[in-house]
């Protein structure tokens, strides 16, 4: 998919107001991104992952580190049970391996099996540096797979929205149940009628 970027921030301008300039270019980038996905091929799926970028970056478009004082991470430590969930196993694990990125990865599991899964080593190995979820092209790529092949909760982007069947309800569940899926619902139908204003042809 293409877009004509131009077209698509005067139809967003039109529904959410004025973009800082750290917003444009966030956005840009991401826009970026899905057109060079070569898995990306429904407006649908594309308008859902913005919704999710949209709300869970804090309307930055950017990616973002989960905040909270450094103690507020104590209840996802090992030996807890949200850290067991989390498959956190070492001392301070809660707070290394908190929320960073477009989706807010969260958990040594999680981080390892991205690691795995993108074959990432080196300085983009997300054990040994869990920052590097925060640099733009990694944080899509973590996003993109993880929300296709259902690597967050088990569920993906393919279970809630094929053919005719766009169910922007229960698509929250790749992610977090359905927390807020009102507030994402509204996201995505906004950002699809952009897209879809927006395609080059």
């Amino acid at each position: 998919m293409q877009f004509n970027h131009t077209t698509f921030f005067n139809e967003y301008r039109a529904v959410y107001g004025s973009l800082t300039q750290s917003k444009v270019t966030g956005l840009d980038l991401l826009l970026g991104y899905i057109e060079r996905d070569q898995h990306i091929h429904d407006i649908r799926w594309a308008a859902y992952m913005l919704a999710t970028v949209k709300h869970e970056c804090a309307d930055t478009w950017q990616p973002i580190t989960e905040r909270g004082k450094k103690s507020y991470f104590d209840k996802y430590n090992a030996g807890t049970s949200l850290g067991d969930r989390l498959g956190n196993t070492q001392p301070g694990d809660g707070y290394a391996y908190r929320g960073r990125g477009y989706v807010q990865i969260t958990g040594r599991a999680n981080y390892q099996r991205m690691t795995d899964k993108l074959g990432l080593t080196g300085d983009e190995d997300l054990i040994a540096n869990p920052d590097s979820a925060l640099h733009p092209d990694l944080a899509y790529r973590v996003m993109s797979y993880g929300m296709r092949n259902g690597s967050f909760t088990g569920k993906k982007l393919s279970t809630y929205i094929f053919d005719t069947t766009g169910d922007y309800k229960n698509a929250r569940r790749i992610i977090n149940g359905l927390d807020q899926w009102q507030r994402i619902q509204g996201y995505a139908t906004s950002l699809e009628a952009m897209l879809r204003a927006s395609v080059s042809p």
